[in-house]
């Protein structure tokens, strides 16, 4: 007597197929895509931002509307080049036939994930090059850079120049205002070093060094002391209220980017899913 085994099918199928569960290649082929997207709506939007800003005042548009277009700009990059990459990438994954569709759902997820994960790498090995090769130029020209030191202009030259300035009215014969018998270029070259040191990661220019800063700037131009003591303080909230502008920039370029980040890997998975569900022609059935 022969019994008869009939072994009746998982609904949506099983998870027994023999293909592999990643198909690199749609992989790669999203992440290429998704990098060349950013790459041209990168430059599209390069060249949109210079029409937006004019060096003309009462032109363009404000720091503050130009900040926030940006931002936004970059996650309208982020959406539309993951979005296409994903759906890249989920659409062109083989297809499984005996796969759970709760499984396949989540594969087309993963796909979409993984291929803007490597984008992100990709891009970042991309920004990567330009900026080796920048520091490759500076090692080869470093002894030149060297015998120019005294020519090159640091952050804090600018601050330095405006603290330093002598009324020409009262310059002497040398250029120098009258009464000052301190050398120019080496007064100037100290208090570059000073203010420099000063405010590296946030710092202050303490009492003792703004005393001497002052007595160096009423020496140079000439001023009185209490001129010069006004000039320094001057400069000094100058150079924090730059210093704390360009440390907020920096700050909201960074939530901004992690925004987009962020929005684009969900977009990429979502697309992916949809890439598949038109793949496997069950766009309108699928569960979620």
């Amino acid at each position: 007597m022969i019994d008869t085994v009939v072994v009746a099918p998982t609904p949506g199928g099983t998870s027994t197929s023999t293909l592999a569960g990643l198909s690199w290649p749609s992989i790669v082929a999203g992440a290429v895509v998704a990098c060349a997207l950013t790459i041209v709506l990168l430059a599209f939007g390069t060249g949109l931002g210079l029409t937006m800003v004019s060096p003309w005042s009462g032109s363009g548009v404000s720091a503050t509307t130009f900040k926030i277009t940006t931002g936004l700009y970059l996650i309208v990059i982020a959406m539309l080049a993951s979005s296409i990459g994903g759906y890249i990438a989920g659409r062109l994954r083989s297809s499984w036939t005996d796969v759970h569709r709760d499984e396949i759902y989540f594969r087309d997820t993963a796909h979409g994930f993984i291929a803007w994960a490597l984008a992100t790498v990709l891009g970042a090995t991309a920004l990567a090059i330009p900026a080796t090769s920048l520091i490759g130029g500076s090692a080869v020209g470093a002894s030149q850079a060297a015998a120019n030191a005294a020519q090159t202009n640091g952050p804090m030259d600018g601050y330095v120049d405006t603290l330093l300035r002598s009324d020409p009215a009262a310059a002497g014969p040398t250029g120098t205002a009258s009464g000052g018998t301190t050398n120019a270029t080496d007064s100037h070259g100290e208090m570059v070093r000073l203010f420099t040191r000063s405010f590296r990661d946030g710092g202050d220019l303490k009492g003792p060094d703004r005393e001497y800063a002052a007595k160096v700037v009423a020496s140079r131009t000439g001023m009185s002391q209490a001129d010069a003591d006004k000039r320094v303080n001057d400069v000094v909230t100058q150079v924090k209220a730059d210093a704390d502008a360009a440390r907020k920039a920096t700050a909201s370029l960074a939530f901004w980017l992690t925004a987009a980040m962020l929005l684009g890997a969900f977009c990429a998975s979502l697309a992916a899913t949809e890439g598949g569900g038109l793949r496997d022609g069950t766009w309108n059935s699928r569960r979620r």
